[in-house]
């Protein structure tokens, strides 16, 4: 099975080669790329938030295996769903699922099963492959699309997929797709992001969900973010950096209702 893709098109270009071109504009070349345990990326449309992701992942080095995490905007399917498909597709081609890595995400994290219906019209996921496939020809995903909100689910799931990095024994980034306040004014937006980048910074899964339910910070991906975090911390991770911050309305000049968007590397 293949899940095609939902909104190349829309979200970015689906001619191979005009991505392939916007994706290089995008990324920013580090002469030195860092390792790192996971990363947050926006996931709008490229014109909107591309510039933002590009920038963190041309900080990063990406290996052959990653696990991405997104929100479950639709509603669809299981809490904790995993793509059943064998490999997904973008303009610029196939990208497998890494059956062995799965398997053990599977086995650490009984929260986590095998679901399609989650991620059939789900953009979050889908608009970092390009990214990823741009700078790892040969990659391997895990794709996780999160629809619970509890913090004790986000520890489980986050603790499962350390020890299935560990068993794995291979290099694995994980990428927690989120934007950040959604339709505000951009001063308000930048406050509230930065009351909630304070707590992701600060390597504060608990905290992160926190202060986004008491200050209602519409982080659509504060989920998979909380979840990136604790499965880092038990991959060792000592250190966050705020690689980039900006709205839609450095965009498009409007800065009346925004969507915040950061990019952050925790290692």
């Amino acid at each position: 099975m293949v899940r095609q893709p939902a909104v190349a098109g829309r979200f970015y270009n689906d001619i191979p080669e005009r991505l392939r071109k916007e994706l290089g504009s995008m990324i920013d070349p580090a002469p030195v790329r860092q390792k790192a345990i996971g990363i947050v990326a926006p996931h709008a449309g490229y014109m909107f938030s591309g510039g933002v992701a590009g920038k963190v992942y041309g900080r990063v080095e990406v290996p052959r295996h990653v696990i991405v995490l997104g929100p479950n905007h639709h509603g669809h399917g299981a809490a904790a769903a995993l793509s059943p498909q064998r490999e997904w597709l973008t303009p610029l081609g196939p990208v497998p699922i890494s059956s062995s890595l799965a398997g053990f995400v599977k086995k650490h994290a009984p929260l986590v099963s095998e679901d399609a219906a989650a991620h059939t019209f789900e953009h979050s996921l889908e608009v970092q492959l390009p990214f990823l496939q741009y700078l790892r020809p040969d990659l391997e995903i895990v794709p996780l699309c999160l629809g619970f909100g509890d913090f004790a689910s986000c520890r489980e799931l986050g603790e499962g997929i350390a020890l299935a990095v560990r068993e794995f024994g291979q290099d694995v980034l994980i990428v927690a797709s989120s934007d950040m306040s959604h339709y505000e004014p951009a001063d308000s937006a930048r406050q509230k992001d930065e009351l909630a980048l304070r707590e992701v910074l600060a390597l504060n899964p608990e905290g992160l969900l926190q202060v986004c339910r008491q200050k209602r910070i519409t982080m659509c991906g504060v989920v998979p973010t909380a979840v990136m975090l604790v499965a880092a911390l038990g991959l060792g991770a000592s250190r966050a950096e705020l690689v980039h911050y900006a709205t839609s309305g450095d965009v498009t000049g409007d800065n009346r209702q925004v969507v915040g968007y950061a990019a952050v590397m925790v290692a």
